[in-house]
Parts: C-alpha cells; structure tokens; sequence
C-alpha cells in the first residue's frame, strides 16, 4: 500500500493547515478557558487523548500558574462518599466526545458541583454527549478523524492546551505558534531517519520512548502510536521513570528513542544514555532543531507518528484499521 493511499498519512498531511485554522480561531478560548477561582484544573481523558491531559499538566504548571490534577474514572465511580468539587474546573479530553466512562465521570463530578470544558473533534453536538454535557466544548476542527490511531486529533489537542495557556498567562507569542505550524508543515514531507533507520527498529525485539516534561507526553503517545499501527512491543516513559527499573529490561536487541529538549542533551537524557551504553543497547537521540519548547513538541510527535505509519506499512499491516481495535473504546 502506497503511504499516501493511507488514511492515516491524509490526516497526518492536514496537520498543519488544522493548527493553523484553530489559531485563527484561538479568540474563542479566553472565554471557553475555565480554571477554578484559585487558578486549578482537573484533567480527565483516556488513551490519547490521556497522553494530552499530561502535556497539559507540563505546560499548565511551568507556563500558566495553574496546579493541574488528574482525574481516574475508577475512584469516581466508586466513590463511596460524594466529593466536593463546588467551584472546580473540569477539563475533558476526548477525540469522538462519545468515550462513555469520560461522559459518565463529567456527569458524576458535575452533580458535585464541577463545572465541565469538552475538548473533542466532534462538531456534531448530536454525536457528542460530552460537549453535551459539559456545555463548554474546545472544538478542535471540523475535520473528522476516521483512522483508529490518534494523529491530527493528538496534535490539535496539545495545541489547544498551549493556547489555553496563552490565554491564562501571555506566556508565548504569536511568532511561535506561527514558527510551530511552519516546522509542523516541513515535518509532514519528511520520511525521519530514512530507510536506515526503519531497518533498525524492524529489528528491534522491543521500541523504548524516554523523554522529560512536555516530551514525556510525545513519548507517551510516541509508543502508544507504534503498538496501535504496527503491532510493535513499545513503551514510554519519563526520563526519571525510564532509569527507576524499566532500563533493566533493555538489552542490546532493543532500541530506545530518546527525546532531548535542546539540541544539547539535559542532564537526565545523559543519564539514559550512559545507562543505556553501560547495557550495550541501541539508542537513537531525536533532536528539536531550532524550535523552541515546547513548541518543538509538535514536529516531533509528527514525525514519530509518521515513522510509526511507515513501520506498519513496510510489515504489510493496515494501519488505518488495526486488528482488534476500535476507534471509540467502550470501557464504562
């Protein structure tokens, strides 16, 4: 199959021109950006679109003065008192806005007194229960995203978490949005590492993704995308995480990507990187380029996506419609 017959390269191809369509509606987020009266957040999402509620929670804390806590479904649903979430700001991540454990815990943490925000890519509000509800909804395109993996969704999804940290602080300017879309544009037409570097993860027995901060979300979602199209054993981790066990599974038949914020290596990437030398295992450092953080994020979760498609590709798999998967997990 040709890449560009795939309906996951069409999505990853309309990337760009997405960021750029929802700058140009960004106005619409000062008022659709709530926050509690002490400047908190609470995130909730699953799979991905959970990858992106902890990019949130990176950009949120170090850019925008907002504390930001994680939501899990589970310790709602069992609740055996009513919490009190009078006052608090709900934010909740979901591609379709029809993931039914995400709408039921909104709804339960709504009756306790939380005010919701949807963030989804679903315009159609009669298919989207979450919008519905939450009666704040983040639209992230009018464009549909039909593969099962999570590609221009994702990206818009970090996107909007940076201008809702515009919003709150000023925190950025607009040269680097513009800037970002621009690297994200160069990204798309890249085939990143080549064939050499595809040959190498082939014969990977098992993929690692360490990153720090923001990067710790790309690698997150990095492996995620790996074992969505291409049935690849991948993991992702933070780089402190990465170095408290996980390293002691790798072996010189792995391949490990690492994630540097800059284009020297921080301390904590070093740190792998001698870990992973003492253990003669492979590793491939990604590199921002000139880009700054975080905005940088962006290029490099493309072209990680990007190098996923290909892998699943050159292994005669369908990356559009893996096995066993669903595009809307039902998991309530």
């Amino acid at each position: 199959m040709n890449i560009k017959n795939t309906l996951t390269y069409k999505d990853i191809a309309e990337i760009p021109e997405l960021l750029a369509g929802f700058s140009a509606r960004a106005g619409e987020i000062k008022k659709l950006a709530l926050r509690s009266g002490d400047k908190t957040v609470y995130l909730v999402g699953r799979g991905s679109s959970g990858t992106a509620t902890l990019f949130a929670k990176y950009i949120w804390e170090t850019y925008a003065g907002t504390i930001t806590n994680f939501i899990h479904p589970h310790s709602i649903f069992e609740a055996k008192k009513p919490l009190n979430f009078r006052g608090q700001a709900v934010w909740a991540f979901s591609q379709s806005g029809r993931s039914q454990d995400i709408v039921a815990c909104l709804e339960k943490l709504m009756k306790w007194g939380a005010k919701g925000v949807a963030v989804t890519n679903e315009a159609d509000l009669r298919n989207n229960p979450l919008a519905r509800l939450a009666g704040r909804h983040i639209l992230l395109s009018g464009s549909k995203e039909v593969p099962v993996a999570a590609t221009k969704s994702f990206e818009l999804q970090l996107w909007a978490v940076l201008w809702a940290a515009q919003a709150w602080s000023g925190c950025f300017g607009d040269k680097d949005f513009k800037n970002a879309v621009a690297a994200a544009a160069r990204a798309v037409t890249e085939d990143y590492g080549g064939e050499k570097l595809l040959a190498e993860i082939k014969r990977a027995h098992m993929l690692g993704f360490v990153g720090r901060g923001p990067y710790n979300a790309v690698a997150e979602d990095s492996a995620l995308k790996f074992r969505e199209m291409a049935k690849a054993h991948a993991l992702g981790y933070s780089a402190a995480e990465f170095l408290h066990g996980p390293v002691g599974a790798y072996t010189a038949k792995d391949l490990v990507f690492l994630f540097s914020p800059s284009e020297r290596a921080p301390e904590d990437i070093m740190k792998v990187k001698r870990a992973l030398r003492e253990r003669g295992t492979p590793f491939h450092v990604v590199k921002p380029g000139a880009l700054k953080l975080p905005f940088s994020c962006i290029p490099t979760d493309i072209r990680m996506k990007k190098l996923a498609l290909r892998l699943a590709l050159s292994k005669g798999l369908n990356p559009d419609n893996p096995k066993g998967l669903n595009k809307v997990t039902q998991t309530r």
